[in-house]
């Protein structure tokens, strides 16, 4: 009530998390202030029936605090009724038990003007008050429905040799895959990289199942020697950090999937769930691996803890591992699944180009897909390489919805396809995936950022630059979050833009970035020097032709920017994906040479 109040009194102005805490629980008082925060916010939000993404009532400022967006009219009704207030406290006084204060009953008094918005917002808040408490005892149709989530934590190694970490994280990863198939209908399964925020952490479970929105925790521990493998798992619930089942499992590596299979079943059994037909499938039978499965198997996991750093070393040690893991067991699905998804994304983070990687890619992901069709990974790795390569948007569509329709709980899934439709200028869908990956992966910063690109594909600026300072905030040198730079660029902040850019280091996007802005600015001299820079860069090393063509995009030379779109078109690169809905190509849209670019990319008529 005291926030609902607050937030009124201020309407229109953003109210800071620190000025929530002070005016709520005092400078003085020590309660876990964040949790609190949120959620009395999601309080307010159910009885105001408040939308957080397209808010009515209550703007979430990302980071920072809150904003009363509703008109608050004066109301006649309430301007006749002032002594009824007279006993209560002001703002600043001081209150013993502010929360056991009865709402006083309205007089007919003259109420003065500036008591009438204090007045109304109290009328609100009884309403809210008695509406909440009905919501209580009558719960909603949509919560009813809703999923249990559950995070599998990072299981810990304790082998004492840190190369065996890819083994632990291996078996979190695979635990994270198991479960999540097991009822999507019901329960949601985090996705590994908001999990392994937390390897080795101190973090309290109360903590950490706020941070991730989760009821559940899954956490372990694995020591393996050279044949047997010993695995603990222990499952809690969070609110009151009960240890609802925990177990010990000694086994030779062999049986590795076994074990994996039998956590899950007992999980499943001691969850609430309507699992209905999936406990059959989770008490399927895995078989024991032969040495050479096993081996395969040892190589995958390796494979995938390599791929999951994201860096061209990262990549190249996963394909490495990958090919060995095939070339012990030619039918072995995932394998290739990991090596679409390294070859899908290594031109994005090396200078590779595309049209040496991708149909790598292609050709590994349709073998994966032949030897198992239901691989969700695969048909997601197809769904990037069609969109990106081909562009080819209905088997893009396509891949996109066999993935989801296979595996609802892989975020990357929704991730990409979330991208895809934004693309498409399908905001409203793109927003909803956007939100379903956010749920899965909460503390991704991948996919906080590409929310950010769809806001400003969508023209909504502020709200893409509160999202990337977010994510500066978690991480300060995170490469994609510089496209925040496009939209100071679109609200004319150029000096704001500027300041970002000079922290990034100096390769050929933070020149180029720095070209595009000055040019846009109308700086050209240093327009100029930045492309300069970029140009001797290009005659030294490999560079692509995007980091050029965005240089001469902003400096406004057409004719240079239409040279190298053709070269991007040459070279299949994905920065033409975006041609329909990036704002910065607002100023080509009505170029012939760019509605002809717009036919050969299969946009014009999407």
């Amino acid at each position: 009530m005291e926030l609902l109040l607050l937030l009124v009194e201020r309407r229109g102005e953003l109210v800071t998390r620190d000025e929530i805490g002070k005016r709520v629980w005092g400078k003085d008082v020590f309660v876990d202030q964040d949790n609190n925060i949120n959620a009395a916010i999601r309080k307010l939000r159910q009885v105001l029936d408040d939308d957080p993404e397209q808010p009515k009532f209550i703007q979430t400022v990302t980071g920072r605090g809150y904003r009363f967006v509703a008109t608050v009219p004066d109301a006649p009704g309430l301007t006749s009724n002032v002594d009824a207030f007279a006993d209560l406290p002001t703002q600043n006084e001081a209150v013993d038990d502010r929360h056991t204060i009865p709402p006083p009953f309205l007089q007919p008094q003259a109420l003065p003007r500036k008591l009438a918005l204090p007045a109304l917002a109290l009328v609100l808040l009884v309403a809210a008050v008695v509406y909440f408490q009905w919501f209580r005892s009558h719960p909603h149709p949509q919560a009813a429905a809703g999923r249990l989530m559950l995070a599998v934590l990072p299981f810990e190694n304790l082998t004492g040799d840190a190369a065996q970490d890819y083994f632990s994280d291996g078996l979190t990863e695979e635990m994270i895959a198991q479960l999540g198939n097991l009822d999507p209908q019901h329960l949601g399964v985090i996705a590994r990289t908001s999990v392994m925020h937390y390897k080795g952490t101190t973090e309290k479970l109360d903590q950490i199942g706020g941070e991730l929105g989760v009821q559940y925790v899954l956490e372990g521990s694995v020591r393996r020697s050279s044949d047997k493998v010993r695995i603990t798992a222990q499952l809690i619930q969070v609110k009151d950090q009960s240890h609802v089942w925990a177990r010990q499992y000694d086994r030779e590596l062999s049986n590795l999937l076994a074990i994996q299979g039998e956590i899950a079943e007992e999980v499943a059994q001691e969850i609430p769930l309507r699992l209905g037909d999936a406990k059959a499938s989770v008490s399927a039978h895995h078989p024991t691996l032969g040495p050479q499965e096993y081996e395969a198997y040892d190589l995958y996991l390796k494979g995938r803890y390599f791929w999951n750093k994201r860096t061209p070393r990262g990549f190249e040690q996963a394909i490495e591992c990958f090919q060995q893991a095939v070339a012990r067991d030619p039918n072995y699905a995932r394998a290739y699944a990991g090596l679409a998804d390294s070859y899908a994304l290594l031109s994005g983070y090396t200078q590779t180009p595309a049209t040496e990687s991708m149909p790598k890619a292609r050709a590994a992901a349709l073998k994966a897909l032949e030897l198992d069709e239901g691989l969700a990974e695969a048909h997601t790795s197809l769904a990037l390489i069609t969109e990106n390569y081909d562009w080819d948007w209905k088997t893009a569509e396509k891949e996109y919805r066999r993935a989801i329709e296979l595996n609802p709980n892989y975020a990357t899934t929704h991730h990409w396809y979330a991208e895809f439709l934004s693309w498409q200028g399908r905001f409203d869908e793109a927003f909803a995936e956007s939100e379903r990956a956010r749920q899965l992966d909460p503390l991704s910063l991948i996919i906080a950022t590409d929310h950010a690109a769809i806001l400003i594909y969508s023209r909504q600026y502020d709200r893409a630059i509160a999202e990337c300072r977010t994510v500066f905030d978690m991480e300060p040198n995170f490469p994609r979050a510089y496209l925040v730079a496009g939209a100071y660029v679109e609200k004319r902040q150029f000096a704001d833009a500027l300041a970002d850019l000079h922290h990034w280091d100096d390769g050929p996007w933070a020149w180029a970035w720095r070209a595009y802005v000055y040019g846009r600015a109308g700086q050209q001299p240093q327009a100029r020097r930045a492309l300069e820079n970029l140009q001797q860069l290009y005659r030294k090393q490999h560079v692509g032709p995007d980091p050029i063509l965005w240089a001469y995009l902003g400096m406004g030379d057409k004719d240079e920017t239409f040279a190298w779109f053709e070269k991007a078109y040459t070279e299949h690169s994905n920065l033409l994906t975006s041609l329909k809905v990036n704002p910065a190509y607002d100023p080509l849209r009505s170029d012939p040479r760019f509605q002809d670019l717009m036919r050969r990319v299969r946009l014009a008529s999407n």
